[in-house]
């Protein structure tokens, strides 16, 4: 069975507990799977998007930073590229992004070239795909310690380690393969045509003048932020599809799987403002859920499904969707949703 190690925290507030806590489970992990930690460990992290305010700081992660120093370990910020227009999306404008949010105690390298276009393509034989186009620059790594922010996702019903993996390490044309098929629509009885989504569509797909709203499904890139920024509710996924967020969340799980195939992963967690929404969202969000922690562990399935489970039971009900994902990760063999929970 499979081991998580939590320490509550019941606020984002404690900044210092929060920093300590993260390289203090870490030592857990390590000390009870005898894990020796390589020359150099990148720390995969994201930085949030230009106007999100909940993305996890880097304040959060000094801690992180300071013990792989006093390890004699390299380190660095690492993350892709964004598959929207934006920020994020050329190497060069991510780095300055980075820094105009405070990563700045290490160096960043975007893994996948200056626009994505640097990948190795990863053999895996899976249900949906033969292969997945990783970041070159992950790829090679034999070790890699995955920074997740615990959140609501539009698709996939939750973000933590495994999305992380999958989308977090995926090149463009690896994001792009594993959206392809959420084409949102809108509903026009509900479209107030206020223009917010396509304000905020980076394909310029979306038109809400003349007779009715629609969505151009020829250059819709599939990325949801219309989903996540729409105030009426009035866009949904082509409900046409069968099973169409499980087939989302399915080919997460196969893109997770090949991002961790050749590289030796450890996972950490900060659950804290729990948002419906990722990182990607450049607006802010208000939390949904309370602050529960920081988890650590080797197993991606464990730890999100152990985010899952603290969340229901501090709410008393069930937050957040996307329990498939964890079912069918767990068929792949990229972990257990059976675990031991460790307070520490």
């Amino acid at each position: 069975m499979a081991k998580v190690y939590f320490r509550r925290i019941d606020s984002y507030r404690h900044t210092a507990e929060i920093a300590a806590a993260a390289p203090a489970l870490l030592e857990r992990v390590i000390s009870g799977e005898g894990i020796a930690l390589a020359p150099a460990v990148p720390l995969k992290v994201h930085f949030g998007e230009r106007g999100n305010q909940t993305y996890l700081r880097p304040e959060n992660l000094a801690g992180l930073v300071d013990w792989l120093r006093g390890r004699g370990i390299d380190s660095c910020f690492l993350e892709t590229g964004a598959v929207y227009s934006g920020a994020r999306m050329r190497a060069a404008d991510h780095r300055a992004l980075a820094a105009e949010h405070g990563f700045t105690a290490l160096p960043v390298v975007i893994a996948d070239g200056e626009r994505g276009e640097d990948f190795i393509e990863v053999a895996i034989q899976a249900k949906h795909f033969a292969t997945c186009k990783i970041a070159r620059g992950i790829v090679a790594l034999p070790q890699m310690i995955v920074v997740s922010h615990f959140k609501g996702h539009a698709l996939a019903g939750f973000g933590g380690a495994l999305k992380q993996l999958a989308m977090g390490c995926a090149a463009r044309g690896g994001k792009l393969a594993q959206h392809i098929d959420a084409k949102p629509f809108i509903i026009p009885f509900l479209c107030r045509r206020c223009g917010l989504c396509a304000r905020q569509c980076p394909a310029d797909a979306i038109r809400v003048g003349g007779m009715l709203p629609k969505i151009s499904h020829r250059r819709c890139i599939g990325c949801a932020a219309c989903i996540a920024v729409c105030p009426h509710h009035a866009i949904l996924v082509n409900l046409l599809r069968v099973n169409l967020a499980d087939t989302f969340r399915e080919k997460l799980a196969e893109y997770a799987l090949a991002a961790q195939k050749q590289t030796r992963c450890l996972f950490v967690t900060f659950a804290f403002n729990l948002t419906d929404n990722c990182d990607c969202v450049g607006k802010p969000m208000t939390p949904i859920a309370r602050d529960l922690g920081v988890l650590a562990s080797s197993d991606p399935v464990a730890i999100d499904q152990a985010c899952l489970d603290l969340c229901d039971q501090a709410e008393g009900k069930q937050v957040f969707g996307g329990r498939h994902l964890l079912v069918y990760a767990e068929t792949l063999g990229l972990g257990s949703r059976r675990y031991d929970l460790v307070p520490a």
